[in-house]
């Protein structure tokens, strides 16, 4: 199985911090720790097998729903694709204009922001008064924290590439082909860019195989039993990562999200209405020493 890395402090949206914010040490420690190691090293869940049940389940219940990894394109809106877009800059504003939000909203800022600055033109959005940056992402909500992430992003990597591009971390050429663990410490060493939103860009922009944990994901791994109940978002992260197979990760990320989004029973645990997945792990206990569940269930 693909071995990934991971990690970083608490949610993303407590990462938008200020240029210079002793958080990206911390991160990248912590990042750093579970390369290769689970921080539960003795919680054996989820299995291979676990992943591809669930996965199944799920495409089976959202058949509408495209869980096929897409060819990120110019034309997208990247707050409202997660990413996927093929300018790892443009994709990485998109993921934290997203954070916190709805789609909608999040689509609207960043239509609004090209409409401002031009597409992509992120020497303007560097330079311009941060006022300018916070009413044209307004839309989405956290604007003031969004648009100083954002200006100093972009002010970070011109003085560490001498650009506004991060075009490097999309190589393909075998010879200059950067390790996923490599990219992973490139965008989390950005002060406000979480594991979260570094796994979006690695997953939808980047094509690689990344498990990131959104509020949904977090919610329904809980449900699943796939982690402790002690485990906050970025650990839960940190060990999803190493226990999804590699060609699972895209699938099960989509349809995680558009279970969470649309399914009413579990959203909470006192809800009466029916989750495809409550049942799932209803069905696994009685059948622990029987047959597999998933079988169970058809």
């Amino acid at each position: 199985m693909k071995r990934s890395r991971s990690i970083t402090p608490v949610l993303d949206t407590s990462a938008l911090v200020p240029l210079g914010s002793p958080h990206k040490a911390k991160k990248l420690k912590l990042h750093a720790s579970y390369v290769s190691d689970s921080p539960f090293p003795n919680f054996l869940h989820p299995t291979p097998s676990d992943a591809q049940h669930v996965h199944d389940l799920l495409a089976r219940t959202h058949p509408t729903h495209n869980a096929v990894r897409k060819t990120p394109t110019a034309t997208s809106n990247s707050a409202k694709t997660c990413g996927n877009v093929p300018n790892v800059v443009e994709a990485l504003i998109g993921v934290i204009l997203s954070q916190n939000t709805s789609g909608r909203n999040s689509a609207s800022a960043k239509v609004s922001l090209d409409a401002k600055f031009g597409k992509n033109n992120f020497a303007a959005i560097a330079a311009a008064p941060r006022a300018d940056v916070v009413d044209a992402i307004r839309q989405g909500g956290l604007a003031n924290k969004k648009a100083a992430t954002i200006q100093n992003i972009l002010a970070s990597i011109k003085e560490k590439h001498g650009d506004y591009s991060l075009q490097h971390l999309a190589e393909t050429d075998e010879d200059k082909r950067l390790s996923d663990d490599a990219i992973m410490k490139e965008l989390i060493s950005y002060d406000g860019v979480g594991p979260k939103t570094a796994s979006c860009v690695l997953l939808f922009c980047l094509g690689r195989d990344s498990f990131a944990v959104d509020t949904h994901v977090f919610r329904l791994s809980k449900v699943l039993g796939w982690v402790p109940e002690k485990a906050d978002r970025v650990l839960t992260q940190a060990h999803l990562d190493l226990r999804i197979p590699g060609e699972l990760k895209y699938g099960l990320h989509v349809l995680m999200m558009q279970h969470g989004r649309t399914c009413k029973g579990c959203k909470r645990s006192s809800s009466g209405d029916a989750c495809v997945l409550k049942t799932y792990v209803k069905q696994r206990k009685v059948n622990a020493s029987g047959p597999d569940a998933s079988d169970a269930l058809g």
